[in-house]
């Protein structure tokens, strides 16, 4: 299947109009292809037969309702904007950014904390250290957080 991929690629490219719908149905003849593969090899000519279910796929592709374009009225969308979620990866790189500024047994015990929600005494036993050191590692942790937070907004302003 390895040496017919891009062959089967470039025959669904050229049948359909979208290169990534092209990708996407040789892909799943590619899956179909590993659970039949027993009866593709018996076949005389497997290239062919490959070729067959490619071209196959599209048609029934094709026929599939939900593929069909229809125009739609205007006055059936929605009001309301859709928020924009980007903000939200921003700001966990912000956050990462931050956190990889820490030292790394303060980043360690709050990543832990925060983001695993391990308590203090699961990560005394990883860290292999007293849960007053986990404590202690997380304040300071924190507080070094609140003061790169504070210069970045220094900066900004």
């Amino acid at each position: 299947m390895a040496w017919k991929g891009p062959q089967l690629v470039r025959l669904a490219r050229a049948l359909l109009r979208d290169p990534h719908q092209a990708e996407d149905v040789v892909q799943d003849v590619l899956a179909t292809c590993v659970l039949k593969w027993s009866r593709i090899e018996a076949v005389d000519d497997p290239s062919a037969y490959l070729n067959r279910m490619v071209v196959n796929a599209v048609t029934s592709l094709r026929r599939r309702p939900w593929r069909r374009e229809q125009a739609s009225d205007p006055a059936d969308l929605p009001e309301l904007a859709v928020p924009d979620a980007s903000g939200g990866h921003a700001e966990r790189q912000r956050c990462l950014a931050l956190l990889r500024r820490l030292p790394d047994r303060q980043r360690v015990t709050l990543v832990l904390r925060l983001y695993e929600g391990m308590p203090d005494e699961e990560i005394a036993e990883l860290l292999d250290c007293s849960t007053v050191t986990v404590r202690s590692n997380a304040h300071r942790g924190l507080a070094t957080l609140r003061r790169l937070i504070a210069e970045e907004g220094d900066d900004r302003a």
